[in-house]
């Protein structure tokens, strides 16, 4: 049927982007340590992009099974949204060849019968009732597996598959509370569901016992996912539609940005990342772009379109599924270790922030709430909570005083330990 579309579009004048994709998954909640509800679903579609006049048009239809009738009306639809279309076109990419990324694709998930996962779900409700304790335990346990491709009217023709797998656990201890979520491109055993279990207990203990702190302005150790939290504020000055737009502190690369203890990379070519892709959603080959290098600003994070309009090339982060069009996404996110042991650091440690959405990422000034932190003193451990951690995102990262060597995984999100400067109120 593509080969039908592609041929009805051929004999169209215009330039035209075709992405398909199809797939199917298997999802299992899990409240307080029972099996309470599996779903299974089922998506196939294609989005169409089509330039006509220097204006660019979109639509997509769900399903890959279309009579020629459909499939022409699809095509005609496309082109009347282009002519009337406010939005630009600067063209498609031309074909170039992807790297080979392994490690994407686990035959076990994809051959994996939907009893044989509910089996496991319900191992995992069984392990959560084991070790439970005094706490309450929710989760989801999720499985899938995704065909995907790109074709357009420069010759541009590539498609790829991947299975994906993602547990997650939220504990509730008294008024403590502790959570844990991983996701992986191949099929795991129950030892990392146990792995998971026993983490989001051991928070919800810490945070069942966390009492305000005192103020405190100086080091602060922030673990991997305190600091993509305030990483998060930085990357939107970065991504290539903010710049163009104006919505950016930067405009070109070469500016220092933090420490020259930081260096910050987005590599979709990570085998068997979470966030790893040979192409992106226009068909660009993945790439490892460094973004931030000892401390200065290598590159933007691009698509084709806002490569085109700043005079820039694109670094393969368009991001999308069949029903969108594409934007400007992170795959897989790095912070490179350092040579600092912080192991075993004493002083007051952050785990855990929320409210990154509130900040202002051009200014960058944060307030951030502490969900879970904990001070180290003497080998003894005292947790905290509650407490704001204020300030302005580009003086926290030109802080940075130390970067760990042990790099710890939180889905896409790759990054050791950080000592920083920071106020606490």
């Amino acid at each position: 049927m593509i080969d039908e579309l592609v041929r009805i579009l051929d004999d169209r004048n215009v330039e035209w982007e075709l992405y398909w994709e199809r797939g199917r998954g298997g999802s299992f909640r899990i409240e307080r340590e029972r099996l309470e509800r599996s779903q299974r679903k089922f998506y196939s579609g294609m989005g169409l992009r089509i330039g006509y006049r220097g204006r660019l048009g979109f639509s997509y239809i769900t399903g890959l099974n279309h009579d020629r009738e459909t499939l022409e009306e699809f095509v005609e639809r496309t082109i009347k949204l282009a002519r009337v279309s406010e939005v630009p076109f600067v063209g498609f990419p031309t074909p170039k060849k992807p790297p080979s990324v392994g490690g994407l694709y686990d035959r076990k998930i994809d051959e994996m019968p939907f009893d044989e996962s509910y089996g496991l779900a319900g191992e995992f409700s069984k392990l959560m009732r084991e070790l439970k304790g005094e706490a309450t335990l929710s989760g989801s346990l999720a499985f899938g597996v995704n065909e995907f491709g790109v074709l357009n009217s420069n010759g541009v023709e590539l498609e790829s598959r991947s299975t994906g797998m993602s547990v997650s656990v939220y504990a509730v201890l008294g008024r403590g509370t502790g959570s844990y979520y991983q996701s992986y491109r191949s099929l795991q055993d129950v030892g990392e569901l146990e792995v998971a279990v026993r983490e989001a207990l051991r928070d919800a203990e810490l945070s069942a016992g966390a009492k305000p702190l005192g103020g405190h302005s100086g080091e602060v150790l922030f673990e991997p996912e305190a600091f993509r939290a305030v990483l998060g504020i930085f990357l939107e000055n970065i991504f290539g539609d903010s710049v163009y737009r104006g919505r950016s502190r930067f405009s070109s690369p070469g500016e220092t940005v933090a420490s020259d203890r930081l260096t910050l990379l987005d590599d979709a070519t990570l085998e068997g990342g979470s966030g790893s892709y040979p192409f992106d959603g226009e068909g660009v080959p993945a790439e490892r772009t460094p973004l931030v290098e000892n401390g200065t600003l290598k590159s933007f994070l691009l698509d084709f379109t806002y490569a085109s309009f700043l005079g820039m090339e694109s670094t393969g982060n368009a991001v999308r599924d069949f029903r969108t069009t594409p934007h400007i996404g992170t795959s897989n996110l790095v912070v490179e270790p350092g040579e600092d042991d912080l192991g075993d650091f004493e002083g007051i440690v952050v785990k855990d922030v929320f409210g990154e959405h509130t900040a202002n990422p051009v200014s960058g000034d944060f307030s951030l709430t502490v969900g879970l932190g904990y001070v180290v003193r003497n080998g003894e451990v005292r947790p905290f909570r509650d407490n704001m951690i204020v300030g302005n995102v580009f003086d926290l990262l030109n802080s940075i005083g130390a970067v760990g060597k042990s790099v710890v995984r939180r889905g896409s999100f790759l990054s050791p330990r950080v000592l920083v400067s920071a106020r606490i109120v």
